[in-house]
């Protein structure tokens, strides 16, 4: 001001006014205009500010209180006290992606429409007794099966072939990258059979596993990779996150949070998701991320699913860039509780089933229906973005692929469930050698 004053000789007086005139004017207008700002982000979230795209309810109280992280969930998390679920959703802004932004239907060859042939000359791809990873909840051989014919079955594209499994190839393509398996006991058994497909070819000083934890990670150092595997059972954040203790009599989660998940699956190059099954177990309590006084709302499976699966696609949508990173997401995978719906007339389950189903086009109650319209719903608005390995309808088939009674279990059996092996098969989970490679084969050929 002053130096102004200075080159305005003839006019001291005049200058003085219209300088603290031009001052005051300016800090009049900047208090103003930080008044708006202000205003304006209590108000809403920004649609670039993708960072709270995923945590920020719809709906803003009126008192415009500002907002804080919430409190992690755990397994000690309880609800106050619960209501109905009003109908409240979170932002969301993959539903903002228009039909120029999808990628475009191929017309390729359907790799996932076909046959299982039996071929033992071909499979399985590997020894269940040679690989060291293998997890007792999956190693059915080593555990008492003797039908070995689980392992045989190839998956055969009615219209074209599947290109060979290549530990090598696979290895090139995951060369310098980060494979992150995220979900549930369903997706580790995934990763545990990728690992197993891939670590025959790494010298034994050269690969390494890190202990169990929520991530588990299985590096090659010579390709300067690793396969891991992140648990997250219902995708957003949840008091089921412990990889270990999670059997709770009810199941709590942030249906607007996947702050604490995404923070792992940023740091991969390729994505490979899938929930399902722990949404069938019954009602879900919701508690939202400015839900301050710890009361829930309670919610049917489908619906919290939908709540989550649209939390995880604004994550997708906003901070995913295809050209950097590759997401999957793993169709829902089948369960055969009831043998009347391949065998009517009959009352067991997977127990003493050795061969697959060969009713092509066979669906069991084993896949919900509407839950899969949900997904594809949701999953749909993300083409561009989002690769789709449609597992169900090959692995419906498989009612011999499952560890039944041939299987480590945690808990001791009581001499009635012994007495009653088909009241304690596992009709979940998969074989290894099994199912699951060839789903890694799909996720192969789609790489």
């Amino acid at each position: 001001m002053q130096r102004w004053s200075r080159r305005k000789t003839h006019f001291p007086v005049l200058a003085l006014f219209f300088s603290v005139f031009i001052v005051a004017s300016i800090l009049y207008n900047e208090r103003n205009i930080r008044k708006i700002h202000d205003r304006k982000e209590e108000q809403q979230v920004p649609i670039r500010d993708s960072t709270l795209l995923t945590s920020v309810p719809s709906k803003v109280s009126s008192k415009h209180k500002p907002i804080v992280a919430a409190a992690s969930l755990d397994r000690f998390t309880k609800c106050d006290s619960t209501r109905k679920f009003h109908g409240r959703r979170t932002e969301t802004v993959y539903q903002k992606l228009d039909s120029s932004q999808r990628r475009e239907k191929q017309h390729r060859c359907d790799l996932f429409s076909g046959k299982w042939v039996f071929d033992n000359t071909s499979y399985p791809l590997y020894d269940e007794s040679r690989c060291p990873y293998m997890s007792d909840q999956l190693a059915c051989h080593k555990h008492g099966r003797t039908d070995l014919g689980y392992q045989n079955w190839r998956w055969q594209p009615h219209d074209c072939n599947l290109k060979r499994w290549n530990a090598t190839e696979m290895w090139e393509k995951l060369r310098g990258k980060r494979l992150m398996f995220v979900g549930d006991s369903l997706n580790r058994g995934q990763w545990i059979s990728m690992v197993c497909l891939l670590q025959s070819v790494i010298p034994v000083d050269k690969r390494s596993m890190s202990p169990n934890a929520p991530l588990t990670i299985f590096r090659a150092e010579e390709y300067n990779a690793t396969v891991e595997f992140y648990w997250a059972p219902l995708l957003v954040e949840s008091n089921s996150d412990d990889p270990v203790n999670h059997r709770l009599n009810d199941r709590i989660m942030r249906p607007d949070s996947v702050f604490k998940h995404a923070s792992e699956w940023e740091k991969a190059d390729i994505l490979i998701f899938n929930t399902y099954l722990w949404w069938r177990q019954g009602p879900i309590k919701l508690l939202w991320s400015d839900e301050e006084s710890g009361i829930c709302e309670e919610l049917d499976g489908v619906g919290a699913m939908e709540l989550a699966m649209e939390a995880w696609a604004d994550w997708v949508a906003s901070k995913v860039n295809p050209l950097k990173k590759k997401v999957f997401f793993v169709t829902m995978s089948p369960t055969h509780l009831w043998s009347r719906e391949w065998a009517p007339g009959t009352e067991g389950n997977c127990y003493q089933e050795n061969n697959p189903i060969d009713m092509e086009g066979y669906w069991g109650s084993g896949s919900d229906l509407p839950t899969m319209r949900m997904v594809d719903k949701v999953v749909d608005r993300l083409r561009s973005k989002v690769s789709v390995l449609n597992i169900t309808q090959l692995s419906e088939y498989r009612k011999d692929g499952h560890p039944s009674i041939y299987r480590k279990f945690w808990e001791s059996l009581s001499p009635q469930q012994l007495s009653n092996p088909a009241s304690y098969a596992d009709c979940i989970h998969w074989c290894l050698p099994g199912v699951p490679d060839v789903w890694n084969e799909l996720l192969f050929n789609s790489l």
